[in-house]
């Protein structure tokens, strides 16, 4: 299902009046081929520009999610989109800057594929003047010969040139060193502008800053062979203002698949966002407006327990990529943890999310006594201190305080027919799954 919403209504927002200009704005230009005449050609007439996905991974991540956005405030300006997703370049693989990729599949690839389609596709509507269209590298690369490759493609591209590309350079000078496959890489990227420009009139190309020399790559073969000038807009690396990695959560990616990374745990990736950061993620991640992102970062420096900037680009990410619907019960299984909510509302896979991080224990049936869940779960260390936690009212289960040391808890209490929810005090929690 498709988060897009209010497409022609955004699109007569004045921020898309010079999109260039609100691109600036919002910190996403980094390097471009030409930023006077890229600005003139988008306040013109609509053009066409497209974006490459590899699928070497199930999901795209929040990196891409920075191209999706860019894509879509693009859209929203009247330009069309080409959401590309490369069934090719995804068997090859881009250069990493320290070592090989493992190869996939193809069967895994084309898997992949699909999956990235419809990640893509709830980011860009497909209907109007200006509807998006999904284009597979896969389809012009298969039918190639090695030799027409070679001819056609290849006798354009200096290896001197190829050598210089950043991320082929650090590789050259690794002990790894780099494979011809992948050295190609570049070559099948500018393929891709190539043939995009020859069936869509594609004039511009969006990626990351890293992907500068594929970019270009592909934007000088168009020059030799057709003798046009087209462009390429790439964005900055995100970082965080303490030097380290934008989009890694306990050295794991931070996906956009539901199953990969839960809206809970997406949720509150963003509400943790550090208070030198909310407004640059703001400009970046959301559709605010200059004075709504201008407001929040007013409230965060003269208000920053209020986190109102955090809850704010919490809201609106998690939204944009997995729903109101799911955003709205993200914030009720926060609260209902802390007893401001109640938890038998919550479906099984919130709630599961929840308290993932919370310290937990298993026990059966038969250990359903108050005193015996506080020590099971760690809450206490021992019977008498449980006993102490009771009769000072600060056990709690499921939310509901248990004030009778003797108290042993039915089983129709269980949510989901197999949890509880234990707190001691005000902040400390855990969780018990109870067996069969």
């Amino acid at each position: 299902m498709s988060h897009v919403n209010n497409l022609e209504s955004q699109h007569n927002d004045p921020a898309f009046a010079n999109i260039w200009q609100e691109l600036t704005w919002r910190g996403l230009v980094h390097v471009s081929t030409d930023e006077t005449e890229l600005e003139k050609l988008l306040a013109g007439d609509p053009i066409t520009y497209y974006c490459g996905f590899d699928p070497t991974a199930p999901s795209l991540h929040l990196g891409n999610l920075v191209q999706l956005l860019v894509m879509r405030r693009l859209q929203l300006a009247g330009h069309k989109p080409l959401g590309l997703v490369g069934g090719s370049t995804g068997l090859i693989g881009d250069p990493r800057p320290t070592a090989e990729r493992t190869l996939n599949t193809k069967d895994t690839v084309a898997e992949w594929v699909g999956y990235l389609q419809g990640q893509v596709r709830r980011f860009l509507s497909f209907e109007g003047d200006n509807a998006a269209r999904m284009v597979n590298n896969l389809d012009w690369t298969a039918p190639l010969s090695a030799i027409d490759f070679l001819r056609e493609i290849g006798k354009h591209f200096r290896v001197g040139t190829m050598l210089r590309k950043d991320a082929v350079a650090s590789r050259l000078n690794s002990d790894e060193g780099i494979s011809y496959t992948e050295f190609s890489y570049q070559i099948l990227q500018g393929m891709d502008y190539l043939q995009l420009f020859r069936d869509y009139n594609c004039v511009l190309q969006t990626g990351g800053s890293d992907q500068w020399g594929n970019l270009t790559s592909g934007t000088e073969l168009i020059r030799k062979v057709e003798g046009k000038s087209v462009h390429a807009l790439g964005t900055p690396l995100i970082t965080n203002s303490d030097g380290t990695k934008f989009g890694k959560s306990e050295g794991n990616a931070v996906w956009l698949d539901p199953d990969m990374c839960s809206p809970y745990t997406f949720y509150q990736f963003w509400l943790n966002t550090a208070d030198a950061d909310v407004v640059d993620r703001l400009k970046v991640f959301t559709f605010l407006s200059r004075a709504e992102i201008e407001a929040l970062g007013e409230a965060v420096a003269e208000r920053p327990f209020a986190r109102e900037g955090q809850k704010k680009l919490a809201y609106e990410v998690t939204s944009l990529v997995h729903g109101v619907d799911a955003t709205e019960k993200v914030i009720a299984a926060s609260a209902a943890l802390f007893g401001n909510g109640d938890l038998t509302v919550l479906d099984e896979r919130t709630l599961e999310a929840a308290t993932a991080e919370l310290p937990s224990a298993t026990i059966n049936a038969d250990g359903l006594g108050i005193i015996d869940l506080l020590v099971a779960s760690g809450l206490s260390e021992s019977k008498s201190a449980a006993r102490r936690t009771v009769g000072e009212g600060g056990a709690y289960v499921n939310n509901t305080k248990v004030s009778d040391p003797d108290a042993v808890i039915a089983r129709d209490e269980l949510l989901h027919g197999r949890y509880l929810l234990l707190r001691r005090g005000k902040k400390n929690l855990a969780t018990i799954e109870v067996s069969a």
